[in-house]
């Protein structure tokens, strides 16, 4: 990761600030949040700390350094190229997208038109996420997530925010666009569907993120529709996307299923019960639209594979994971 490409769009003060923290930390960064006439904060490893006016680090709010007004409308001009109305159907989903594939959250005052969301009137925070790409990270679990035809299982990633399942997914759709014919899988017509532009950070109609060479990218498509545009325009031997939830996803992900097509999704879940008791995902489970699911947490850092559920089983039990590597 490019730690420069990213600094560059901060306001200078700013940008030398982050600069100045120490290497460890640059290294491991996940967020950096500006909030107007308050702290500036940073997310690494998972903690949330704060940086003085020295480019130090602290767990104390007080002594943090405040964003001003005036470093926070630079930092949307910088971003937005000086034009913000050229952003204003990203920024209509709350976010921008930067080179490199890293994204930029807005908070603010929202205008409406209809009752739909039609623009940011004022910004008032900015989320800096930082993309990583971890290439290979599933090699090691593709044995279990491929059939014995070599076809990828339809899997079904779970996990709580800030886990890895975004990177797995993307490592996925590289994984299954190139190949492994050491498992007898060959290359596959990947498509993903890229709602919140996270799995393939595209910038100006290009992936940032290396998603494989046989893979098309619907970006900042709405999940259901793209599911269906997919299947019915771009004949995809697996369909890719992030954060399903409504009934809706679950209906396109099950026409997905019954056109022939694997399907990898994640999902929000702090353990595999309370996915289970979410009415909106409970016909996944009847319909077995997935054939297995893996399960990550942040224990030892993100992207913790806890085990994998064989989920074509009459009744899979939480006893049947396997440890993952």
């Amino acid at each position: 990761m490019n730690i420069d490409l990213i600094l560059a769009n901060l306001a200078p003060s700013l940008r030398g600030l982050i600069f100045s923290l120490p290497e460890n930390i640059l290294e491991t960064l996940e967020e950096i949040r500006l909030r107007k006439l308050r702290p500036l904060a940073l997310s690494y490893r998972g903690k949330i700390a704060f940086v003085t006016a020295r480019g130090e680090i602290t767990s104390n709010s007080q002594e943090a350094y405040v964003v001003s007004p005036e470093e926070l409308e630079l930092t949307v001009q910088i971003i937005s190229k000086s034009s913000l109305y050229a952003f204003a159907e990203e920024l209509k989903n709350g976010f921008l997208t930067l080179p490199g594939g890293h994204r930029v959250g807005v908070g603010g005052r929202f205008t409406l038109v209809d009752g739909k969301i039609a623009g940011v009137k004022e910004i008032g925070s900015l989320n800096f996420r930082l993309a990583r790409e971890v290439t290979g990270c599933t090699v090691s679990l593709l044995p279990q997530l491929v059939d014995p035809g070599g076809k990828p299982y339809s899997t079904l990633v779970v996990s709580p925010p800030q886990c890895g399942k975004t990177t797995f997914l993307r490592d996925l759709a590289y994984q299954f666009s190139t190949g492994a014919p050491s498992l007898g899988l060959a290359g596959s017509k990947v498509v993903i569907v890229d709602e919140r532009s996270e799995i393939a950070g595209v910038y100006e109609g290009i992936p940032q993120m290396n998603v494989g060479s046989s893979t098309d990218v619907l970006d900042a498509c709405p999940k259901a529709e793209g599911i269906l545009i997919a299947v019915r325009a771009l004949s995809p031997d697996v369909i890719i996307t992030d954060e399903i939830g409504t009934s809706r996803d679950v209906e396109a992900l099950q026409e997905a299923v019954n056109s022939g097509v694997r399907v990898m999704a994640s999902v929000h879940a702090g353990s595999w019960r309370e996915l289970e008791e979410r009415p909106s995902l409970k016909p996944l489970f009847a319909e077995s639209t997935f054939q297995r699911a893996v399960l990550l947490s942040h224990r030892r850092g993100p992207g913790t594979v806890e085990g994998i559920l064989r989920l074509d089983r009459p009744e899979p039990e939480a006893g049947e994971v396997a440890e993952g590597a």
